[in-house]
């Protein structure tokens, strides 16, 4: 039955894209209620799926040879390639998962008062960009997800460039040939770690399984040239500084729904990426770069708050806080650390509903004023109360107020950087001015556009298709569920981590804590030199496990001690 629900998120969007194009033209009217009946069906399997993970195994496993080319013998393949229709869910993909099937519908519900053109081809795309999201999260074979992931483009693209701004057709070739260019060299690196498995098992079949091509015994230098294979594509979809330039032209070209499953989605394919492939598949190469992994990180959450300041236009302000924000998931990341690899995916999850509900917000602004000029607008509390409330609190989730879901991902990404034996405190403090920045960018943007005199563009605002001058119900309804999950995840984040932490020690940690083992001299520390916090590093963000889980790796504890910057 679960793996009917994972068949279910594949080919109902795909199925619904079908119907939706084909519609006569004297129906066009029903493709958004079609695209959001299946948007509100892929919700329910994804919810179910995730509630039925565990913190081990899979959910809805299926596993179908799907393209196999060589020679079998007894019904069995021996040589030649084999590419498998793999797919399952874990604690891992879980939470993406479910962030996708809440993105979905509501990306359909907010397109409905501003695409008012060629609408059977946008609901259509938006449905196909649907299929890709899922089947990345799911595949369980690498080639199936090199070709989700690459699948996305194309919607995308077109989303872009046929119902976005002034400037869209420049910013859809501009996303479209960054993005493939690095994938092509990760689409090199896959090709090379299945051939090398192959020759590594003494056999004549190419399979690209994702068990069969963890734990290679691979030299450290073809993990390090591996893992830059990797960066090249995951790297731009993050997207990760310096390689971000394609991010803030796209999100503000990109209609609502593109710029919120850009968001809320589409940048967490390379975080997932990175956490899925490239730490446990070439852990030498993810220990070997790990600092300089780190410094990018703080560059890009600096670069990307500062560039936040001189921001006149809302959208892009987003955009840019995007970078910024990303970067603390890979500063998380590559601590290398428990509580620092969960503090990431929780972040991804955050940050996709709080970045999400705040393009949300400014598409609804635009849609009356049609402007997002912040020198044009102003004093919105006074007329528009309800949107002034969602926009706060998502804003407040955004720098990381305690108690709101922000909060608890920075603490424990910091917290991980700061005490990391690969990074150290000049990590933790410099992504902490990252906060202080986010604070001062967002409370000023919301202060200019709330609060202050009123200012509104000349004939404004439009309500021949919103109807009210302050959010109407299909609005409401569209951010209240993304308000509870900022609530929700802010006091208990238990909700995903209880079920993430060991998955993420068992099938991540354990691989980059055994090359760590092998890099560090075993005992060249006493127990008693351990570090203070090893208690709180050494498990997830659980309660019980923060307080109460056993000490860091040795090897990392002893690595802390002998003072090398390496592990």
């Amino acid at each position: 039955m679960d793996a009917l629900g994972i068949h279910l998120l594949i080919f109902l969007p795909l199925v619904a894209a079908v119907v939706v194009w084909t519609l006569p033209p004297r129906r066009e009217a029903l493709a958004p209620q079609v695209a959001l009946w299946a948007g509100l069906a892929v919700m329910a399997a994804s919810l179910l799926l995730w509630a039925r993970v565990g913190p081990s195994g899979l959910v809805g496993e299926a596993n179908w040879a799907w393209i196999a080319v060589g020679q079998a013998l007894d019904g069995r393949m021996v040589s030649g390639v084999r590419i498998s229709y793999h797919v399952g869910v874990d604690a891992i993909s879980g939470p993406l998962l479910a962030l996708t099937g809440v993105l979905v519908p509501l990306s359909v519900a907010c397109s409905f008062a501003s695409i008012r053109h060629r609408i059977r081809e946008y609901y259509a795309w938006l449905l196909l960009l649907t299929t890709g999201m899922f089947g990345v999260f799911v595949a369980r074979d690498v080639l199936l997800f090199y070709i989700f992931f690459e699948f996305t483009l194309v919607p995308l693209y077109f989303l872009i460039g046929i119902w976005g701004g002034q400037e869209r057709r420049y910013a859809a070739n501009k996303f479209f040939l960054y993005t493939f260019a690095g994938s092509v060299i990760t689409f090199a690196g896959i090709l090379y770690l299945a051939i090398r498995a192959a020759g590594l098992r003494n056999t004549a079949l190419i399979d690209f399984d994702l068990l069969a091509l963890s734990g290679l015994a691979l030299s450290p230098v073809e993990q390090s040239v591996l893992f830059i294979a990797f960066f090249c594509g995951f790297a731009i979809k993050v997207p990760f500084f310096p390689l971000h330039t394609w991010l803030p032209l796209a999100h503000t070209e990109a209609p609502t729904a593109g710029s919120v499953l850009l968001a809320g989605i589409l940048l967490k394919l390379g975080t997932y990426g990175f956490l899925r492939f490239s730490l446990p598949m070439v852990p030498a190469g993810a220990v070997e770069w790990a600092q300089a992994m780190g410094w990018l990180a703080v560059a890009g959450i600096i670069y990307g708050a500062l560039c936040c300041w001189v921001q006149r236009d809302v959208k892009k302000l987003v955009a840019y806080s995007s970078v910024s924000h990303l970067g603390f998931c890979m500063l998380g990341m590559f601590s290398l650390v428990p509580v620092g690899l969960s503090g990431s995916v929780l972040y991804m999850v955050n940050h996709g509903v709080s970045t999400g509900a705040l393009f949300l917000v400014v598409g609804m602004i635009y849609d009356r004023y049609h402007t997002r000029d912040i020198d044009k607008i102003g004093g919105l509390a006074r007329t528009m109360p309800i949107l002034t409330f969602f926009l706060v609190l998502f804003v407040l989730s955004s720098i990381g107020l305690p108690g709101l879901n922000g909060f608890v991902s920075e603490f424990t990404v910091l917290l991980a950087a700061y005490n990391s034996a690969t990074l150290g405190p000049v990590f933790g403090a410099l992504g902490a001015t990252g906060i202080l920045l986010g604070a001062i960018y967002m409370l000023y943007m919301a202060g200019t556009v709330l609060f202050g005199p009123v200012k509104e563009p000349p004939h404004t605002p439009d309500l021949a298709h919103v109807r009210t001058r302050d959010l109407n119900r299909r609005e409401i309804a569209i951010l209240a569920p993304l308000a509870a999950l900022v609530i929700v995840l802010g006091v208990y984040p238990r909700l995903i981590t209880d079920t993430l932490d060991p998955a993420l020690r068992e099938q991540v940690l354990s691989r980059v804590t055994a090359v760590a083992a092998d890099r560090v001299t075993v005992g060249s520390a006493s127990p008693a030199a351990a570090p203070r916090n090893n208690g709180v590093l050494g498990g997830g963000i659980g309660a019980h496990s923060m307080f109460a889980s056993p000490q860091l790796p040795q090897s990392l504890a002893a690595n802390r001690v002998s003072g090398r910057s390496d592990p």
